[in-house]
């Protein structure tokens, strides 16, 4: 049986190898204890050629005596921390391409709807509304006096020479035939008014009652309804125009209801201020004459706005 050697006796590399393995002994005790309890798993982990490996302490392993443990590099673990980064940017880049997915979708949409919208307004026809082809050059009903010494006729006069000629071919157009919303009476309790409304103003339709003028709107309707008569002739239907007054009552009828309008103002004018007759956006009725009686060198203007 060999002689047990003192640790005097022992040289100093074999006391180190002997510390080696006892640290070694020590360490795989502790591991198998981790084992058992749980708390580590044995893996083995490939190391390529020309890592560096470290131990669980900074010191090499001819220092320490423990076994070495295999780790990353340094660049690997940089690798590794940074690749959840990467996952981040990759996500953040997907999300904008969505994005910019969705815009461009939308935007291709309201540019679709947009070219639509100038399709439609350009083949869109456009309302069309009724207008007088010419302008009246005189108010109508104008004519002299009866006491004047030619007698009662159209009065000429009024118009200028050089449009009388285009006065007399308007004269014979043909009269629309009437429907059944335009107006066929008018009445004034205030001034005794009871009259039939005939279409046209011309000389030969104010012999048969009040005319109205052709392409003014018909009654209950937005725009300038313009009716004329004699105030000395013709049964002086608008004699009196000049007693009206304001909230005074004028009634038109069609062959379907009746409509009232309020009186709001009076004037007297001269023949050629025809701007009475223009269109309006509001509904009205402009009422004309001649004016003064017997005399007529001017015009009385009523005009009244639909009651609603």
């Amino acid at each position: 049986m060999p002689r047990q050697r003192l640790a005097e006796d022992l040289s100093v590399e074999e006391l180190r190898r002997l510390l080696i393995e006892k640290r070694r002994a020590e360490r795989q005790a502790r591991i198998e204890r981790f084992r058992q309890t749980g708390r580590a798993v044995m893996v083995e982990t490939p190391v390529s050629a020309g890592t560096t490996i470290w131990t669980d302490r900074p010191k090499p392993v001819e220092e320490s005596g423990e076994e070495p443990v295999a780790r990353l590099a340094p660049s690997a673990r940089r690798r590794r921390k940074r690749q959840p980064w990467m996952e981040k940017a990759l996500l953040f880049m997907e999300i904008a391409a969505a994005v910019g997915l969705v815009f461009v979708l939308l935007s291709g949409l309201n540019l679709l709807r947009n070219l639509n919208q100038e399709v439609a307004s350009a083949l869109a026809q456009p309302t069309l509304t009724p207008t007088p082809m010419i302008m009246a050059l005189v108010l109508p009903s104008g004519h002299t006096p009866p006491n004047s010494p030619g007698g009662v006729q159209p009065n000429e006069a009024e118009i200028p020479e050089h449009l009388r000629p285009l006065v007399q071919s308007l004269a014979n157009l043909p009269v629309p035939t009437p429907g059944p919303e335009q107006a066929v009476r008018i009445q004034i309790p205030a001034i005794s008014v009871d009259a039939p409304v005939v279409q046209g103003d011309g000389w030969e339709q104010l012999k048969k009652g009040v005319g109205q003028h052709i392409g003014t709107p018909n009654p209950g309707k937005e725009g300038n309804i313009v009716l004329s008569a004699h105030n000395d002739v013709f049964g002086e239907i608008f004699r009196d125009l000049d007693r009206l007054r304001p909230g005074d009552a004028v009634m038109l009828f069609t062959n379907q209801r009746a409509y009232t309008y309020i009186v709001q103002e009076t004037r007297i004018l001269e023949p050629t201020q025809v701007e009475v007759m223009a269109p309006t956006p509001e509904a009205i009725v402009t009422l004309i004459s001649c004016y003064p009686y017997l005399v007529d060198d001017k015009r009385i203007v009523v005009q009244a706005v639909l009651q609603e």
